[in-house]
């Protein structure tokens, strides 16, 4: 994931033979590193289709209230980040380091993640023409997210992270309810992050000036509480737990379809049943891809991306950014894509194969770099 290093492995378990623990620790969890992977193609895919008037429902955000597939992508990366650091953090923390070191490269590696975050967005201000700038990111979400519970890994036990992670949902929830809408724009984290960021934000209302981030601050309180999820469900992979993290994903998906019913899922929101319904989710994928890919040996697809996610996440923005300002990526689109496959397959299809081939660009970028064991982290 962004951030972590060889500083921050795993530490060998005390066997007697550092060396062997610390291969067979990489090899028990290629799991993670392949589900990170298939989660950042997954965001490649979404966020660079052709046409962004014909893409398949499936492959978008839902509208405001509800789910689709692409609602899980954004939580699943976040939940990831909380694995990486149980599985990164607590051991150094069970063998005595000096939870002083490792705190400042945890705060350290968190900013430059949500700087990197803020340089994407000047790169895109260029490169679309932007009339103002926009503060919060993905990145910047993962940088506190990242942070955030990264601190709360080193200083604190089981039972006050649970405390912190139920804490976050209810504040968050009566937050949600005592703006009395969770319409657009009106509800209380859009207005509180107008009124903090101004026109920084992701999105106007040309009507009321009003503003709304995705990425927003206060949304930021349901995403810490997605990222505590993954760095518990982290803890339950590495004491090979695999029953625990079933049926904390059933109790956590029955419990967010009932808070829905007080409080929709809804992604741009971060509501409190989206954080417990994604979670869920998210820890049946987690246990599926650790049962097939650590214990039964299946090929970890996805681990190229899954190593180098910051330079396919990064370097695949300023990509298209480079694309749209130099004005080559209409032409590219239409030449080498819909020309050919729209009067054939539909305007459908060949937004879907320009966002496929995006991936596949990628992914030989990632599998390159892999061969060669460069990665790039900050």
């Amino acid at each position: 994931m962004p951030g972590l290093d060889k500083k921050l492995e795993p530490a060998p378990r005390a066997d007697g033979n550092a060396v062997g623990a610390q291969r067979r620790s990489a090899a028990r969890y290629a799991s993670v590193d392949a589900l990170r992977g298939l989660t950042v193609a997954a965001m490649l895919l979404v966020n660079n289709p052709g046409d962004w008037g014909h893409v398949y429902a499936p492959l978008e955000h839902a509208a405001w209230h509800g789910f689709t597939p692409t609602d899980l992508i954004f939580p699943m990366f976040l939940f990831i980040v909380g694995v990486s650091i149980a599985l990164a953090l607590m051991p150094r923390v069970e063998r005595g380091d000096d939870r002083r070191v490792l705190t400042k490269t945890v705060l350290v590696r968190g900013a430059r993640i949500l700087g990197l975050g803020l340089l994407l967005h000047v790169c895109a201000l260029w490169a679309f023409d932007l009339a103002h700038y926009r503060v919060p990111g993905v990145l910047q979400r993962i940088g506190l997210c990242f942070a955030a519970v990264g601190v709360l890994a080193l200083h604190t036990r089981q039972r006050t992270q649970w405390v912190a992670f139920a804490a976050l949902l209810l504040a968050y929830g009566a937050l949600l309810a005592a703006g009395g809408t969770l319409e657009p724009f009106v509800n209380i984290a859009s207005r509180i992050d107008h009124a903090l960021l101004g026109v920084h934000v992701y999105q106007l209302d040309p009507a009321t000036g009003r503003g709304h981030d995705p990425e927003g601050l206060v949304s930021t309180l349901g995403a810490l509480a997605t990222t505590l999820f993954g760095l518990r469900a982290g803890d339950w992979l590495r004491r090979g737990d695999r029953r625990t993290l079933v049926i904390a994903g059933a109790l956590a998906i029955a419990a967010g379809l009932a808070w829905s019913l007080l409080q929709p899922l809804n992604k741009n929101l971060w509501t409190p049943s989206y954080v417990l319904w994604t979670g869920g989710l998210a820890c049946w994928i987690l246990a599926l891809f650790h049962s097939l890919i650590d214990l039964r040996g299946w090929p970890p697809v996805g681990r190229t991306f899954g190593v180098n996610a910051i330079a396919a996440y990064a370097g695949s923005a300023f990509m298209l950014y480079a694309l749209v300002a130099f004005g080559w990526l209409d032409p590219l689109y239409q030449h080498a894509f819909a020309s050919w496959i729209t009067p054939r397959f539909g305007p459908y299809v060949a937004s879907l194969a320009y966002a496929v081939a995006f991936v596949l660009v990628w992914w030989m970028v990632v599998r390159v770099l892999d061969a060669r064991k460069v990665y790039f982290k900050i």
